[in-house]
């Protein structure tokens, strides 16, 4: 029986005949991440994931983080709604690199603990997303550890002859597990050499809720409501949570802005303005909301204030070079960001806020020329400065008084420049080799006198130190069809002012100090990996990988004024700080499967399974906090010219107490508990629906049930749970 099956299902696959350019993976795509230049997926020795913008915005993504949740091998911590922290091959936050149109986004605070920074970003302005998995460092620099992800943003059209180009979209969503309401424009105006985009989205989330079936120890069952009594004293009351399913407070709302301009003289020539602004409400820290302390919460408030993000960038670029390029790119870039921190303890009247603002000035100059019968060489400069400002400010809620405190880190000045070249072999049909090297020097000068505390050096530290990186690899297909791939990468990450400078509480108990001895971090990676086509009906891609990161910088024990404790917020905490004191070494494997049924029907897998191991201070070992369980998603659909209904399942493996992070450990606010009374991370699946319909004149309706079970799930590390049963719908209209 099990070979008539086996037959019949051949022979339907057989004669499917299905376009390659309709499954989600493609070995033929055209990407830029692995090189920074638009070349074919299967040229690269490396594993690229790419994301069209019509294929994300049908699963009406909130945020760029579920941007790429979407590709089901980014695992997405959040530590708040208002969040999304990815985790890519054991590695996250300024392990990672994010690229806006050629642009670095990540700055000098760009911190060890999860970040949210990619929620600045705004899906509906992002055309393509790609992940380039394994180090980056030869085209991207520090930071791209774990991986580079690259997102491209919608540009402006030029119209063909001589007749006016309007093109654009408009987009209204609503989902009823946070209440949101979204509202979306973009149009664009083009002449035979101007063109002219704008796009505006806002976007209000209330309270999340979750859902029902699931771990209590995911209920908070108290809300703090922050008051005063009669007499004007600070009266914090905690009041039952009477919908207990309801995540208060969660909620948040943000507007994101873009225009661009666009002129085209001639000769070869492009030049391109872009302005983008993004910023966000004030929104809750939820995992802090839920630390306890005597019984009773810790906090009355701990928020992030409003996240900023504004960037001016003009880029220029020119084809037909002669015989220094091909073709080349210049981007150049100022960025700000803002950020700060505010929290107070329950029944307290002091307010304490630190705010960061971060100036990031930005050039990189790319060129790509091929040689006649030779390689296809891609080399370039870049240089990157930041300059970070930080301030403390303690109030007194009563009476309005106000107080320097200490601030989170130093004023300073971050600098890197790097050079890079690469080089493409096409030696036959069957093989391609690539290899690459970068030559990075950053510095870093920090002031301490401004950070309003005693510190055991001299105010004034400059720090800096030069790395090298490389990669080699090639692609090899030996019969049609087949193609395998291997490479070696070198990355970095030189330490940056959050590394060096921050004065932070880390964990109850526990301050983080500065350590201005830090020096850059490694990681060497191997990759083995092929990828089969069988027909046009089925196609799977199979990744292993080896990282071993040397001189990590971690957290350890420490001492500062030659004491192993200081008093920090009105305690006595036991002193930390960041040091080059440990290895660590992920392994994993990355799967992807794609097949057409028939005609119109058609699956989807992706599974990532990856662990890692970190030295501790000891000589023991700690599985890596980054390295998230297994976990992946499977979808099976069906698609015609009108009409896409797909039903699918993301899903996570448990994560048991004796392989949990040692770090992880005491967070038990934030995970379940086991029997012994230790926190884990419980598996958990759900079960998904969505639909597209193309309506007629130009009206597209999308809507998603997800959840269906109504489950009450908390992915690993994430300090809130995912939504309860949601239904999102959307309706957009295309001109």
């Amino acid at each position: 029986m099990k070979k008539v099956l086996f037959s019949f299902f051949f022979l339907l696959f057989a004669n499917c005949g299905l376009a390659q350019d309709s499954l989600f993976y493609n070995l033929d795509e055209i990407v830029v991440s692995a090189s920074r230049w638009c070349q074919q997926s299967q040229a690269q020795p490396v594993k690229v994931t790419r994301l069209s913008f019509d294929k994300a915005n049908t699963f009406n993504p909130q945020t760029a983080a579920d941007v790429l949740g979407l590709t089901g091998e980014v695992f997405i911590q959040k530590s708040q709604y208002a969040g999304g922290s990815p985790m890519i091959r054991g590695f996250a936050t300024n392990r990672l690199l994010y690229s806006i149109d050629g642009v670095r986004m990540n700055t000098a605070i760009f911190r060890s603990g999860n970040i949210q920074n990619v929620i600045s970003l705004d899906p509906f302005a992002i055309a393509d997303s790609e992940v380039l998995f394994g180090p980056g460092a030869v085209g991207y620099g520090s930071d791209a550890i774990g991986g580079a992800m690259v997102f491209s943003t919608l540009e402006p059209c030029l119209a063909n002859g001589g007749a006016l180009l309007v093109h654009g979209a408009a987009t209204v969503r609503t989902a009823t597990a946070s209440n949101e309401l979204t509202a979306h424009i973009h149009a664009g105006v083009g002449w035979k050499r101007w063109a002219l985009l704008t796009s505006l989205t806002y976007s209000s989330y209330g309270d999340l809720q979750q859902g029902t079936h699931g771990p209590e120890d995911y209920v908070m069952p108290y809300i703090v409501v922050p008051g005063f009594a009669a007499d004007g004293t600070v009266d914090d009351r905690v009041i039952a949570n009477v919908d207990k399913n309801k995540q208060t407070p969660s909620g948040y709302s943000q507007l994101n802005f873009m225009q661009k301009v666009r002129y085209a003289p001639g000769g070869g020539w492009n030049l391109e303005y872009a302005f983008h602004l993004s910023g966000t409400s004030e929104y809750a820290r939820y995992d802090r909301h839920q630390r306890m302390r005597g019984g009773l919460p810790r906090y009355a408030e701990w928020n992030y204030g409003p996240q900023f993000w504004m960037m001016n960038h003009l880029r220029a670029e020119h084809t037909g070079g002669g015989i220094m390029y091909d073709s080349i790119k210049v981007n150049l870039a100022l960025q700000r960001f803002e950020e700060s921190r505010i929290s107070r303890d329950l029944n307290k009247p002091r307010r304490e806020t630190q705010s960061e603002a971060v100036d990031a000035w930005s050039a990189n100059v790319d060129f790509i020329k091929s040689v006649s019968d030779g390689p296809t060489i891609s080399y370039g400069a870049e240089y990157v400065q930041n300059n970070v400002r930080s301030k403390g400010v303690a109030t007194d809620i009563v009476t309005d008084a106000t107080e320097p405190m200490a601030a989170r880190y130093p004023n300073a000045e971050w600098y890197s420049a790097g050079l890079f070249a690469q080089a493409e072999w096409h030696v036959n049909n069957r093989l391609n080799l690539a290899a690459g090297v970068r030559y990075n020097h950053y510095l870093i000068d920090n002031d301490f006198s401004t950070v309003g505390y005693d510190i055991p050096f001299a105010p004034r530290q400059v720090s800096s130190a030069g790395s090298v990186s490389g990669n080699v690899g090639l692609n090899w297909r030996p019969v049609s069809g087949w193609l395998f791939r291997v490479n070696y990468a070198r990355g970095f990450r030189a330490p940056n002012v959050d590394d060096m400078g921050k004065l932070f509480d880390s964990a109850d108990g526990c301050v983080t100090v500065p350590n201005p001895a830090l020096k850059p971090e490694y990681a060497d990676n191997v990759e083995l990996g092929f990828a089969k086509h069988i027909g046009s009906f089925l196609k799977f891609d199979v990744t292993a990988y080896y990282i071993h990161l040397t001189d990590a910088i971690v957290r350890r024990d420490f001492l500062f004024n030659g004491s192993p404790t200081m008093e920090y917020q009105g305690s006595e905490c036991r002193v930390q700080a960041l040091q080059n004191a440990a290895t660590a070494n992920v392994w994993g494997i990355q799967t992807a499967v794609d097949a057409n049924f028939a005609k119109w029907f058609y699956g989807e897998a992706r599974v990532s399974w990856q662990r890692g191991f970190e030295e501790m201070d000891n000589g023991d070992v700690s599985p890596s906090r980054h390295a998230a369980p297994l976990f992946g998603r499977v979808a099976l659909g069906f698609r015609n010219e009108r009409l896409n209904v797909e039903a699918y399942t993301a899903f996570q493996a448990e994560c048991a107490a004796v392989d949990m992070p040692v770090e992880e450990r005491g967070k038990t606010e934030i995970y379940a508990l086991d029997a012994d009374g230790n926190a884990y991370s419980p598996a958990w699946f759900t079960l998904n629906l969505r639909a597209s319909l193309q309506l007629a004149r130009g009206f597209l309706l999308n809507a998603t049930l997800e959840n269906i079970a109504d489950k009450r799930y908390r992915p690993y590390s994430c300090g809130i749970s995912a939504p309860g049963r949601n239904v999102t719908m959307s309706l957009t209209y295309n001109l």
